[in-house]
């Protein structure tokens, strides 16, 4: 393939550059040399966008990589705004970052280009997870923060979490004002990169304890806990941050028996004993429960590298552990807060779109409002600080295993979720009961719903072209039937439109514009569609309910779900 005029032009700014150093030059020349035009086209056809979690990407020279410059570039505009929004006032900012590699030396860059633009920089000497630079920024009361991650992204990539004064990821309007000051930067000589050392700062770890502090508020069940205080509690950190938190905090709640998997304690950017770093996957979970197993434990956790989501599996009554998805752990979760609130009065959860509507049922049936945003956790935080001051927040949760207790934290936080699912365990135990005993009993009250995820990977200019095709091709040919079911209602949430496919009524829908469509199916199926604002794929989320009439029948109706689902997962494959 030839390369655009945009490609390459493109190209000869970094190669003309006085600015880019001859590493990156040299990687760009190489690519060149070789004829290698879809991957110089790949690297720089587009400069790197924030999307639902900010900047991410794969590292390497160009203007579509995670790089020093494409993350000098934000960091630039970001300074530029933040002095135009608080004129004549200090500003702090915080910094954290996580085990990949390039994470420490970007967390730097980031640090020296604010203090080269008079801000006062707190900067983590170390790893630490996502969320405690969420709850950082509350504490010391910044203006914004950057954590260097790309969450459970593969190795290749890297990326920057941008934050606002309320510990939360920047939404409308901040995201797009900082994208303005970001593209009117042509030039990387307009980057400051020289630090002012003296406004550089290292954060103290009076911030961590102050957190572990918030976290013992909120854990119910402390008499269960001091019971069975010496029940194992296996945990892997999947080589990522959560090895500097979780374990110590599940200590501070009173756990003496936490197991952590060695050979994936130590930090490593290469990932070395998975293929992927992602929780959500059953091969990234194999060494903590073959230590489960070794261990008879109840249940094992695993938090990928910026400690942001948390994978859970539990054990059966055949002994195998089984994983629950992020809807059945984020279910469980609520099912449990929710029957240990003292009070419900004037209070809330929240949850996106995507995720189970068993959440939605049981906040009904138990006298709880529950709000649902678009995905991201920073729509949730959108809602907080929208309810501040009015009704008084519990939890929130999404499917892809983010959760959030307390509004200490504003963002998906797996450092105190591992400490609700091993309180849990040890509340079930108390009980006579085990975390599978419970997810079962949870849809015998409040009904059965359950969840599949198909995702499909389209990677560079040519798949994004393609994910934007088939998301035309549903709004151009929408649906009125899958697999031989009505759809009943649709939704747009880019043109912001509900529409009966029955009465052909429509309805204004209340959420900023995304490129995602919902469908409701006769008998209450619901099918969900979005590209990832962070990866290059398209989701198709599918989710089926019934009712389970007592125990008994739990593994009969599973199967029947399960066949439901595949029906539905072949008619959306085959379009």
């Amino acid at each position: 393939m030839a390369l655009s005029k945009e490609v390459q032009d493109r190209i000869d700014l970094w190669l003309n550059s006085p600015i880019v150093d001859e590493a990156s030059k040299n990687d760009i020349k190489k690519l060149q040399s070789e004829g290698k035009e879809k991957e110089l086209t790949d690297s720089f056809y587009k400069d790197l966008e924030f999307g639902t979690g900010g900047l991410r990407g794969i590292m390497g020279a160009g203007s579509n990589c995670m790089n020093q410059y494409t993350l000098g570039k934000a960091t630039q505009g970001l300074a530029n705004y933040l002095n135009k929004t608080y004129p004549n006032s200090p500003i702090k900012v915080a910094i954290a970052y996580d085990n990949r590699n390039n994470s420490k030396i970007f967390a730097q860059i980031t640090a020296n280009i604010f203090s080269a633009n008079n801000i006062q920089v707190f900067l983590y000497d170390e790893l630490r997870p996502t969320p405690l630079l969420s709850y950082t920024i509350r504490h010391l009361q910044c203006q914004s923060g950057v954590v260097i991650t790309a969450s459970h992204n593969p190795k290749e990539y890297n990326g920057y979490k941008v934050y606002w004064s309320d510990g939360a990821q920047v939404v409308p309007p901040h995201d797009k004002n900082i994208i303005a000051e970001v593209n009117a930067i042509s030039t990387f000589e307009q980057i400051k990169f020289n630090s002012n050392p003296s406004l550089i700062h290292s954060v103290e770890q009076a911030v961590e304890q102050a957190y572990y502090e918030e976290v013992k508020k909120l854990i119910p069940k402390k008499e269960a806990i001091a019971k069975h205080h010496n029940m194992p509690i296996v945990y892997t950190s999947i080589h990522g941050s959560g090895i500097t938190m979780v374990p110590e905090c599940l200590k501070q709640i009173g756990f003496t028996n936490v197991q952590v998997v060695a050979e994936q304690a130590i930090p490593d950017g290469n990932f070395p004993t998975v293929h992927s770093p992602n929780p959500e996957e059953q091969a990234a979970m194999e060494m903590v429960i073959k230590k489960g197993i070794a261990l008879n434990a109840d249940m094992v956790m695993a938090t990928d590298p910026d400690t942001d989501r948390v994978g859970i599996g539990v054990r059966k009554p055949s002994g195998d552990f089984v994983l629950l998805n992020g809807n059945q752990a984020f279910s469980l979760m609520m099912w449990f807060i929710l029957k240990n609130q003292q009070s419900t009065t004037n209070a809330y959860i929240a949850k996106t779109i995507v995720t189970s509507e068993l959440v939605d049922e049981m906040a009904q049936q138990l006298n709880v409002k529950c709000y649902n945003t678009l995905t991201g956790f920073k729509y949730i935080a959108e809602v907080m600080k929208q309810q501040e001051g009015k009704l008084r927040f519990i939890a929130a949760g999404e499917e892809s295993y983010g959760y959030m207790v307390g509004d200490f934290v504003r963002d998906k936080d797996a450092v105190s979720a591992c400490a609700f699912f091993a309180a849990m365990a040890a509340a079930a135990k108390d009980e006579g009961k085990t975390i599978y005993d419970w997810l079962i009993q949870m849809y015998v009250e409040f009904g059965y719903y359950k969840e599949s995820l198909i995702t499909l990977t389209k990677k560079g200019q040519e798949g994004e072209q393609a994910i934007k095709a088939m998301m035309a091709k549903f709004r151009s040919e929408a649906p009125t039937s899958m697999a031989g079911i009505d759809v009943v209602s649709a939704l747009d949430y880019l043109s912001l439109k509900e529409r009966n496919l029955k009465t052909g009524e429509e309805k204004i829908l209340a959420f900023h514009k995304s490129d995602v469509l919902q469908y409701y199916l006769a008998d209450g199926t619901k099918v969900s569609v979005r590209p990832s604002g962070t990866e290059p794929k398209i989701k198709f989320y599918i989710s089926v309910k019934t009712q389970l009439a007592d125990s008994k029948a739990y593994e009969n109706v599973s199967q029947s779900l399960d066949a439901k689902l595949k029906t539905i997962e072949s008619y959306l494959l085959s379009l």
